[in-house]
């Protein structure tokens, strides 16, 4: 399962992107919202207070239905950029925010199946720096891919340099939000561009096999575990198939 994706996001390379399943839904919305007066950063922090429902109906065990509405919290994840393209406004506040979101939402949805299925502490920790590792890893070979081309450029590999402000964005916002970027964030994407090479010479198997675990696929894998009644394998799912693929695209990429 996964889109071809043409000129958007990737410009004018054509990539298999497993997690981007959702993103022609996404477009439809956001065409919906374009001329609406919808702020796209309204659309992160729909995305953001869905998912913190989602861990509050974890929470109540109900994991079927905070499962499902996780892969809508995916499709409107991917209408923020969307619209931004749309309207030809990209922001380096909303890439910012977009993450610090995710995070917010992860931590929130991780604690609350580790409340639930009584987790140790280290345990829902490690869950999650392994949920971020991920992330980065697909987000890093996402990026390159858009540099290859003519696709999106808010987002950079190293992200320590302070980007200037778009002349419809304020300087000031940008820089706090990239300060709070550097602080929780950077790190990873440091550590992931160490570990990860140079990659193939298109790339395209890195970003097809780390797409996979990205949140669109990752959360059809969570619904399935959950109509299954298999959720307590989550811990087995994260930290063992999940950093086995990891480790093939780090092995792959240094070949």
């Amino acid at each position: 399962m996964g889109v071809s994706v043409g000129f958007k996001k990737y410009g004018d390379k054509s990539v298999i992107d497993l997690s981007e399943w959702g993103r022609p839904i996404a477009r439809v919305i956001a065409r919906f919202l374009k001329e609406k007066p919808v702020p796209v950063i309204q659309v992160t922090n729909f995305h953001l207070i869905l998912t913190i429902y989602c861990a509050w109906l974890i929470l109540q065990g109900q994991t079927i239905l905070a499962c499902f509405l996780l892969i809508i919290k995916g499709v409107i994840d991917a209408v923020d950029g969307e619209l931004a393209r749309m309207r030809e406004r990209p922001s380096h506040v909303g890439r910012y925010w977009d993450t610090v979101a995710d995070t917010i939402g992860l931590i929130a949805v991780m604690v609350a199946f580790g409340t639930l299925f009584d987790w140790e502490a280290w345990l829902t920790c490690a869950l999650i720096l392994a949920i971020l590792f991920q992330y980065s890893l697909f987000n890093h070979y996402s990026i390159l891919m858009r540099t290859m081309g003519t696709g999106d450029a808010t987002s950079r590999i190293d992200e320590r340099k302070r980007p200037l402000a778009y002349p419809w964005e304020n300087q000031t916002n940008v820089n706090i939000f990239h300060s709070v970027y550097l602080l929780f964030f950077s790190w990873q994407d440091r550590i992931i561009s160490g570990l990860a090479g140079n990659g193939s010479e298109d790339l395209k198997f890195e970003l097809t096999v780390s797409s996979s675990l990205g949140f669109g696929m990752q959360s059809l894998v969570i619904f399935a575990l959950a109509v299954s009644e298999n959720l307590i394998f989550l811990p087995e799912l994260i930290l063992g198939a999940n950093m086995a693929m990891m480790a093939l695209v780090f092995i792959r990429s240094r070949l």
